[in-house]
């Protein structure tokens, strides 16, 4: 499949979550009107399966922790296995500077986003990728641009570290959502080092590693 792509362009800060546990995110401004338009956007998402029934409030709250473990220097993130935009839409909404591109394989959810791409009128630093991951992550147009990518049940992690290693520059960044700490690590240190990446650090309900400079084979 040769993917296609479609740019689009900035949002909105959710409301916080009554309880003390969703981080926040002071460096965008939200604008209201986008804020409401994006809520809209995801519960009709929810609303056609792309979502579980954790209120959107929480989704959104929940997505900042890949907002937050993002260094103030990354300019592109890509996220894997997209589904309704999360994260990405909210990376995209705290961190304007950031261009975003969302990666699914779905025809259909690829088609509700360029509708909500539509709707929003985000046009210039969002884009949308109808394509395989794996596909796109052994695409030479694409291998090693990212500064990071972030991935929110996309895969297991012998499946998603390998993919999203090929699509960060040396230097740049991985963060991947991670189960409640109490079920201990999924990821094996020297497995981890064999990909050119530091373990993971553990920030909130996500994980976070640091590709070196070195760029080893990864098949």
């Amino acid at each position: 499949m040769t993917p296609s792509v479609v740019w689009w362009c900035r949002a909105p800060q959710g409301p916080n979550h009554p309880h003390g546990d969703f981080p926040t995110y002071a460096g965008a401004v939200p604008d209201p009107q986008t804020a409401s338009l994006l809520t809209h956007v995801l519960e009709r998402a929810q609303a056609e399966g792309a979502l579980g029934a954790r209120p959107i409030a929480e989704v959104i709250q929940h997505a900042r922790f890949f907002v937050n473990a993002l260094p103030e220097e990354v300019r592109s993130v890509m996220d894997l296995g997209s589904g309704a935009g999360i994260p990405g839409l909210v990376v995209a909404l705290d961190r304007p500077l950031i261009r975003v591109t969302l990666v699914d394989r779905r025809a259909k959810r690829v088609d509700a986003l360029r509708r909500a791409v539509t709707s929003l009128g985000w046009t210039d630093r969002v884009a949308v990728l109808e394509a395989d991951a794996d596909h796109v992550g052994r695409d030479e147009r694409w291998s090693g641009t990212q500064d990071a990518v972030v991935a929110r049940g996309f895969g297991e992690p012998a499946v998603t570290l390998p993919i999203a290693r090929r699509l960060v520059r040396p230097g740049g960044w991985v963060v991947i959502s991670e189960p409640p700490t109490d079920t201990g690590s999924r990821w094996d240190p020297t497995w981890v080092r064999s990909l050119g990446m530091n373990p993971p650090e553990r920030l909130g309900s996500v994980v976070r590693f640091h590709v070196e400079q070195s760029t080893p084979e990864i098949r």
